[in-house]
């Protein structure tokens, strides 16, 4: 049988929605990017989050790639 996958934003919303209707007000990030308390809350609940669905990560890589199309290519060249 094949692992389930989830969304990940999917399940802290649904921890938030939960927290919210109880009384709480509860908040992600407020220091930044939300991504690593996600994760965290993730773990904590049994949930090991994968790269994939890191935002931060795929930033990383298409300025990474961008990088190396300008030296490729020279500035403003797209292949």
């Amino acid at each position: 049988m094949a692992a389930e996958t989830y969304n990940p934003w999917t399940i802290v919303n649904l921890v938030f929605t939960h927290l919210a209707e109880a009384g709480l007000h509860p908040t992600l990030g407020a220091e930044g990017h939300p991504g690593e308390p996600a994760a965290a809350l993730l773990r904590a609940l049994g949930i090991v989050p994968t790269v994939e669905g890191d935002a931060r990560v795929q930033a990383g890589v298409h300025e990474e790639l961008a990088a190396l199309r300008a030296r490729v290519l020279g500035p403003g060249e797209t292949p």
